[in-house]
């Protein structure tokens, strides 16, 4: 179990269905050297943002970049915000996970 409370075989499962950012599609990097830009380092997500939600419809990878930008945002409101829009993210282009989610009005 990592310290977020995901079970190792969870873990395992999401990251290698998460292989790009679930939002933006770009590749992420697992370690961050000194100096180096956080930016494109691989996070966990909770797409509904409570830590007690550990399930695969719930977590997932993406950057750091939309991860501080989504923050605590409900991801229906987020979607459609000014870093979506600057980042021609949208419900087309976001991972089969995600498009699930904003159909589910979440």
């Amino acid at each position: 179990m990592n310290r977020w409370n995901i079970p190792e075989e969870l873990e395992n499962e999401i990251m290698c269905r998460d292989v790009k950012c679930v939002y933006c599609e770009k590749m992420m990097t697992e370690k961050v050297h000194r100096g180096e830009s956080r930016k494109d380092a691989a996070t966990w997500e909770h797409i509904i943002n409570d830590q007690r939600i550990i399930t695969r419809d719930n977590i997932a990878r993406c950057c750091s970049a939309c991860n501080s930008s989504k923050g605590t945002k409900k991801l229906s409101d987020w979607i459609n915000s000014e870093y979506c829009k600057n980042n021609s993210i949208n419900m087309k282009t976001v991972a089969p996970i995600i498009q699930k989610a904003l159909q589910l009005g979440l």
